[in-house]
């Protein structure tokens, strides 16, 4: 397997639509939706759904991480459940029709006890078979330590892996540094790694080429919002915007954008080309309901787009 993604903290997303949401009303909702998330697993679904291959690692507790796994084997993903005592999370996306606004309510996840988060490292170390990316996306649940993707880093520097990092706060900052591959940062979180407070448009290059120089990471992509994305590497600099679309929902956008990126990366892309059809995969996702993820056809036409306008 070329690609393993880990999901330290996954949720059960439930989706429904009400009419108009009040206060202290029972509120009529319609037939909900369950999806498998969390960011490696809807990185794995992305990669599912553009034709690749991936397995799945998550920390699974009670019903709602059974769920999960019965989810991802219907939608023909791979995984692999780590088992843990508390019951995994169920997130929940409400649509309101009469505005059109969707409202998201994350839960925080269990609490994670440190034999359960170490036996997610010890298998990594105990891999027979190398993967050429170990992708680490999502928040960490309660119990999990700042260092952990730091410590995975140090494992991917003894067994020869990628690793591609997308998180943010103080786990993101602990995990810059050697044998990091990728990471995605959106602004806010580069001016932290160059650490600085804020950044304007100006600084953006510069700080960015300082946190490759500093080895945090061999290469970045900062997310820029409905701008695209800004790839940077030790020979530059390269920016993608995508054309304006109707959007639906951004739940899973960004984990598609690099979903799509680590499939191309492993077919032997060039960067120029795999940010581009990152950044279509990202868009695509962002014009689907509730938590489903990007469409084929969708990022194959926005591809062509942004190629044609780049």
């Amino acid at each position: 397997m070329k690609i393993i993604t880990i999901t330290v903290n996954p949720a059960l997303d439930k989706s429904t639509r009400v009419q108009r949401l009040a206060p202290e009303k029972k509120l009529r909702c319609e037939e909900p939706t369950y999806e498998p998330g969390g960011g490696g697993i809807n990185v794995s679904r992305a990669i599912k759904k553009l034709g690749g291959e991936s397995c799945a690692w998550y920390l699974s507790g009670g019903a709602a991480g059974q769920r999960i796994g019965d989810l991802l084997q219907a939608e023909g993903v791979r995984y692999r459940e780590f088992n843990c005592v508390n019951w995994t999370r169920e997130n929940l996306m409400v649509f309101e029709t009469a505005t059109g606004e969707q409202y998201r309510f994350g839960m925080p996840g269990p609490q994670i006890q440190e034999p359960e988060w170490k036996q997610l490292l010890q298998a990594l170390e105990e891999l027979e078979e190398t993967p050429e990316f170990v992708v680490a996306s999502g928040s960490n649940a309660p119990g999990i330590p700042d260092d952990f993707y730091a410590q995975m880093a140090q494992i991917a520097v003894r067994k020869g892996f990628k690793l591609v990092v997308d998180t943010s706060g103080e786990a993101l900052m602990q995990a810059a540094g050697e044998g990091i591959y990728l990471l995605k940062p959106n602004l806010n979180e580069l001016a932290a790694l160059a650490g600085k407070e804020k950044i304007t448009a100006q600084e953006q290059e510069e700080l960015a080429r300082r946190v490759i120089a500093e080895g945090k990471s061999q290469v970045l992509v900062v997310s820029l919002g409905p701008r695209g994305a800004m790839l940077a590497t030790k020979d530059g600099f390269e920016y993608v915007t995508p054309p304006t679309v109707k959007q639906e929902s951004a739940v899973g956008a960004g984990d598609s954008m690099v979903g799509g990126m680590v499939l191309k990366l492993t077919e032997g892309w060039s960067w120029p080309e795999v940010i581009r059809y990152g950044v279509a995969t990202g868009t695509a996702t962002t014009m689907t309901p509730g938590s489903e993820l990007c469409r084929k056809p969708d990022v194959e036409e926005i591809y062509q787009w942004i190629k044609q306008h780049s």
